[in-house]
């Protein structure tokens, strides 16, 4: 039975370290000209309202290449760290998955996810970063999660979020344990809400523009859904 960890990380856009950031970029990128317009638009700051705003220590939200140098940033924070280092000192199985800064991990034995948690305070530190410990999270999760859920009087095993949808246990038509996906309720609730604000504001424009738009939303989610049954 897998452990996994889910993590999200506090305030990571408004607290990426220039210097580190900049010093990354120097190990991809051997140009002078574009690593001086890449510092520019790091402390180049934001407008809101009409007031100017620094950017000492963050990457503006928003900004054309900001997801990109977020990616860069954690490859050397976490994913090399993490395949380097981490990976090879576990005597069982370890996996990372990350989007952005949001990741989950996966670990074989529990006693090596909670020596890991330690050991990510002190690695996201070194960079200026931490751990938001309330959206952390730590579950059993396998083929053997459901015995375990019984065990402790839980009917069934624990589910997590990850990018929009809810992972589950569940079984292959063969009866073989399998990771199922489910639309998040979370990510379902703000899309009809999302919806039912747009339908307000555009409801006197033409019924063929208002469910076309709806049919569209509609395939999209469709296409989700048959995709992780």
């Amino acid at each position: 039975m897998l452990t996994l960890y889910l993590y999200d990380i506090k305030g990571f856009f408004d607290n990426v370290d220039h210097t580190w950031m900049m010093e990354f970029l120097k190990l991809r990128i051997s140009d002078p000209n574009l690593l001086r317009l890449i510092g520019r638009f790091l402390k180049g700051g934001y407008m809101e309202e009409g007031k100017k705003y620094k950017t000492d220590n963050s990457t503006p939200q928003g900004g054309v290449i900001s997801p990109i140098l977020a990616n860069v940033y954690l490859h050397y924070v976490l994913d090399l760290w993490f395949e380097k280092r981490v990976r090879k000192q576990c005597k069982g199985q370890a996996y990372i998955v990350r989007y952005a800064d949001d990741f989950v991990c996966c670990f074989q034995s529990k006693s090596e996810a909670e020596q890991f948690f330690e050991s990510l305070k002190f690695r996201l530190k070194k960079f200026n970063l931490e751990i938001a410990e309330d959206k952390t999270k730590i579950i059993p999760f396998g083929k053997f999660a459901e015995k375990d859920a019984k065990q402790k009087g839980n009917s069934k095993p624990a589910t997590f979020d990850f990018l929009g949808f809810t992972h589950y246990c569940g079984k292959s038509k063969q009866g073989n344990f399998r990771v199922k996906r489910k639309s998040s309720r979370k990510k379902v609730q703000g899309k009809l809400k999302e919806s039912k604000e747009w339908l307000k504001i555009n409801r006197n424009k033409d019924v063929h523009i208002i469910m076309d738009r709806f049919r569209r939303s509609l395939k999209f989610n469709t296409y989700y859904k048959c995709n992780n049954i």
